[in-house]
């Protein structure tokens, strides 16, 4: 049985913030170390009580343990990726929830595990669905990506192929990022944390730190701006980049990606083809242990943020707006937020940005995704995460 609550709504509160962009138990890595306090996966908080006047209320669906990540399906059905290594299919509005078998196993540990989720443009008429996970290998565990089809009368997926990874595999269990999306283009675009490695966001050896673009097969498009330079280079679109949780096409285009900055320094950028974001070398944030790292208006070879954010909000997801049922938002950008507890608009304007309002959550939130009918879905973090449907008031 669903249940209805006001959803609350707060203006900006620096004082709900904490002031580290860690997203779970950080890692060692690289000459200089980039790490925060070790953060256990949190139980997600209850939502704040309700207050009466609100324009818009939230209905509580179903929950999990430890969701990652949701997409819905052509049919209004929704698939929910738990950390562990579950995918779920669920039915609405009653919010049954299925475990669909054939997951690959995965790294679960730290920030690694299941991650991101998505149907084929083509869903309906192929079947394919892709999912990103950490792997374990020689070297250590590394983000995978890999495409199945999905049977959802038998609960399984069939002819399971991965079809991209991360190179090198490493040690340490943060910061694989590992979200997918297909753009306009019905390319695969894939966001490749660094690990926690510092310098692979600036080796074209590497993958990691940067936004990969493919083919729907894992092959590499003869127009990326790399293509030339190597098998690993070939599938860059933009480097520079250290824990980018989300990516969201606009209603033109353009690619915008969302980042952990380090200590301070959350990130909204615009990505631009063969663009340099400057991670190790520039950003707004600071090492850890207090040890600064230059602005990026120290650098201007490199390609400075839209928005930055400190205190942070720990970002961990991002969609952009495309629906009528909030009409007033159309075009607008949403961030839902870790530490923040929060869900951030972001009002788009061509190529600029800038922060609207926040919508205090009393809990952390994983993702957020735009449903059929134009409402806004969440998922909170941690066991027992919530998945809570956003929508007008009604009357």
């Amino acid at each position: 049985m669903t249940r209805t609550r006001p959803f609350v709504l707060t203006t900006l509160a620096a004082s709900l913030l904490w002031l580290s962009g860690c997203d779970g138990n950080a890692a060692n890595g690289g000459a200089v170390q980039d790490t925060a306090a070790p953060q256990a996966e949190a139980t997600a908080a209850p939502a704040a009580d309700a207050i009466e006047g609100l324009p818009f209320a939230s209905t509580e669906v179903a929950s999990f343990n430890e969701p990652w990540a949701l997409a819905f399906l052509p049919d209004g059905s929704l698939l929910v990726t738990e950390k562990s290594g579950v995918l779920k299919h669920v039915t609405l509005p009653g919010g049954e929830a299925r475990e669909i078998s054939g997951v690959p196993e995965v790294g679960y540990g730290g920030q690694g595990g299941f991650g991101d989720v998505m149907p084929h443009p083509q869903f309906a008429d192929n079947g394919l669905v892709y999912f990103s996970y950490a792997e374990d290998g020689d070297g250590g565990r590394g983000a995978a990506v890999a495409r199945a089809r999905l049977d959802v009368d038998a609960g399984a997926l069939q002819d399971v192929e991965v079809i991209w990874r991360q190179v090198p595999k490493v040690s340490g269990n943060g910061h694989y990022a590992h979200r997918i999306k297909f753009g306009p283009d019905d390319m695969l675009w894939i966001s490749s944390g660094d690990r926690q490695k510092f310098d692979p966001a600036q080796d074209m050896t590497s993958n990691m730190g940067k936004m990969l673009r493919l083919n729907d097969d894992g092959s590499v498009p003869a127009d990326n701006p790399f293509a030339d330079q190597g098998e690993i280079a070939s599938q860059v679109w933009a480097l520079g980049l250290r824990n980018p949780l989300g990516i969201a096409f606009d209603g033109e285009g353009k690619l915008w990606e969302i980042e952990m900055g380090p200590a301070g320094g959350d990130e909204l950028n615009l990505i631009e083809r063969g663009g340099n974001y400057g991670y190790p070398i520039v950003s707004n944030g600071n090492h850890y242990d207090g040890r600064p790292i230059p602005d990026h208006d120290t650098r201007p070879e490199f390609i400075k943020p839209l928005i930055t954010w400190t205190p942070v909000i720990s970002p961990s997801s991002l969609m952009v707006y495309s629906g009528t049922l909030f009409a007033e938002w159309t075009g607008n950008a949403f961030a839902s937020g870790l530490s923040g507890q929060t869900l951030v608009r972001i009002e788009l304007d061509g190529t600029t940005a800038r922060e609207a309002e926040r919508f205090a959550m009393g809990a952390r939130i994983r993702g957020v995704t735009q449903g059929p009918d134009g409402a806004l879905w969440v998922i909170e973090d941690g066991k027992d995460g919530r998945l809570i449907r956003l929508a007008p008031r009604e009357g």
